[in-house]
């Protein structure tokens, strides 16, 4: 019962740019295990593809909503890049296309949510 009241802690104190990092690199993760698999393995990049287009589900949603923070050209940017992704996420069950675009988009994701910059780089 303990560690359930340090789990509930730690989401209402969690920095929100931290949990969608953490959200990023687990789903980014699973994409990098698919593509290392291939196609050959479609179980696991089925999966992949379904965590990232959830992910980017819920960041569309998060930012279709009024009461969002972000800059409204912000917001629509990731709603946008949601659709990309989910339009290029058929493309790769359906056409065998290479997963790692879907993969540089949330790694330039994580970067902007670190405070890195393309620039930087």
């Amino acid at each position: 019962m303990s560690h359930d009241a340090y789990l509930q802690a730690q989401k209402q104190t969690a920095n929100p740019r931290d949990t969608e990092y953490r959200a990023f690199t687990k789903v980014t993760r699973a994409l990098i295990e698919a593509s290392t698999s291939g196609h050959s393995d479609l179980k696991t990049l089925v999966k992949a593809i379904d965590l990232n287009r959830q992910l980017w589900g819920a960041l569309a949603s998060d930012c279709a909503n009024p009461g969002n923070q972000l800059p409204k050209d912000t917001r629509a940017q990731i709603i946008g890049l949601s659709r990309w992704v989910s339009s290029y996420s058929s493309d790769v069950m359906r056409k065998q296309e290479s997963v790692d675009p879907l993969i540089d988009v949330n790694r330039i994701m994580m970067d902007g949510l670190t405070g890195k910059t393309a620039a930087a780089q």
